[in-house]
């Protein structure tokens, strides 16, 4: 079982969690940066100072030489503390202290520690770069530095180890303050490395997120639109009806029950599509499934408006597509386009219906002789629902009033963009 530890910050963006790093003390300075930080600023104030202080009464140094000493590593270790987050401004502080500290009678100064510390911090917390242009500038300042003591100590040293000295105090540094580099530039990429992949993780998470937002975004519009049709069409006839028969009992009683057993027909054929919908939306495994209706189920489309009283004719020219989902495009294109004349088309009796099957398109369009409503003109769900259909085919709708009086729907499929059709 592996070990995990809730996200928070940056790693809020990521569901679930990511695997914990190994060590309870690693995992306690990470968490805890200011605490590193000063301890180790406070280990090298302790043991510069405490150094500074054995040699001054040991050979005996001056006042000024020991609080100069205590005051370079006082300086030293409060910039120390912000290693982390100003790494070249503290590496400049020390170029500093160094060029100071020559003035100091022996040779244990603020850079002999501190200078590697620096670069090894610019190297985690910058890049590699950084750390090399550091490492070069350090070297530069080591030797100036170990130059400017040698000199002002000349005195001190043997006759002819004046240059020996200088070389070896410089060589040294070198090689320390490289250590230092080439250590802080391994765990400084490692860090990089495991930040891109957080980073990289996030992004991912990110993405796979928006794509939920977009494919429950889509999966709720098409839902919308089914059940705008199955709705729409249904109640829209069984009102149509329930009128007629309403009007005809009277007269002509048994127009009557036969526009009343319609009614029933068409809700128990509207609740059987409600419930196999709801039965997809649902987790059941034996829920009642059926094919979605295509350009085969028109007659029966046709049959249930003319028997509300709207006259259709319909002509077709061509092969249909054998794409259901363009054969449901065009039902539903013609089953919206029916309820809208038989609902909102004062007037409307008949409703002529032209599909045209060609090699380049499929052109479906719809005219009704009724006067049009306003109110679907621009904003009806019915209008938008055909625009989304047809533009998953990069086709077109156009729908309005004819010059001449009565509604128009025109809607072209490109054939190329039909999922098994070739232009």
């Amino acid at each position: 079982m592996r070990n995990t530890v809730p996200l928070d910050g940056r790693l809020g963006a990521l569901e679930g969690d990511l695997p914990r790093p190994p060590g309870v003390i690693r995992r306690y300075w990470a968490r805890h940066p200011w605490v590193m930080d000063s301890i180790v600023a406070g280990g090298y104030l302790l043991l510069v100072a405490g150094a500074f202080t054995i040699n001054a009464v040991s050979i005996g140094s001056d006042g000024w030489t020991l609080a100069l000493g205590l005051a370079l590593a006082l300086v030293a270790a409060t910039a120390l503390l912000f290693r982390r987050y100003r790494p070249f401004t503290v590496l400049a502080v020390m170029w500093v202290l160094a060029l100071v500290g020559v003035q100091l009678e022996d040779g244990l100064d603020p850079i002999t520690i501190s200078l590697p510390l620096a670069l090894y911090a610019l190297a985690v917390y910058r890049s590699t770069k950084a750390a090399w242009v550091g490492f070069g500038g350090s070297v530069a300042i080591g030797v100036v530095t170990a130059g400017l003591w040698a000199t002002l100590h000349r005195d001190s040293f043997p006759e002819g180890a004046y240059f020996a000295t200088t070389t070896a105090s410089g060589s040294q540094l070198t090689i320390v303050m490289l250590i230092a580099v080439l250590i802080g530039i391994n765990i400084g990429n490692r860090k990089r490395y495991v930040s891109a992949l957080i980073e990289r993780a996030e992004q991912l998470a990110r993405e796979r997120d928006q794509q939920a937002e977009i494919a429950t975004a889509s999966e709720r519009a098409r839902i919308a639109r089914e059940m705008h049709d199955i709705v729409s069409h249904s109640l829209t006839v069984m009102v149509t009806l329930a009128d007629g028969s309403a009007a005809a009992v009277a007269a002509k009683p048994e127009r009557a029950t036969e526009g009343m057993l319609r009614v029933a027909e068409t809700g128990r054929t509207a609740l059987a599509d409600m419930r196999r919908m709801l039965g997809v939306l649902g987790t059941s495994d034996n829920s009642e499934l059926a094919p979605q209706p295509g350009v085969a189920d028109l007659t029966d489309l046709l049959e249930t408006y003319r028997a509300a009283g709207l006259t259709v004719t319909i002509m077709t020219r061509g092969v249909p597509s054998t794409d259901p989902s363009v054969g449901l495009v065009v039902y539903r294109l013609i089953q919206e386009s029916l309820t809208n004349a038989l609902r909102h088309a004062s007037s409307a009796t008949g409703v002529q219906i032209e599909l045209a099957y060609d090699d380049d398109a499929t052109t479906i369009q719809i005219v009704n002789d009724g006067a049009a409503v306003e109110s679907i003109r621009d904003g009806g769900h019915g209008i938008i629902g055909m625009r989304e259909r047809v533009a998953l085919y990069g086709g077109s709708v156009e729908a309005g009033p004819r010059a001449h009086g009565g509604w128009a729907v025109t809607a072209v499929l490109p054939r190329e963009r039909q999922d098994g059709e070739t232009a």
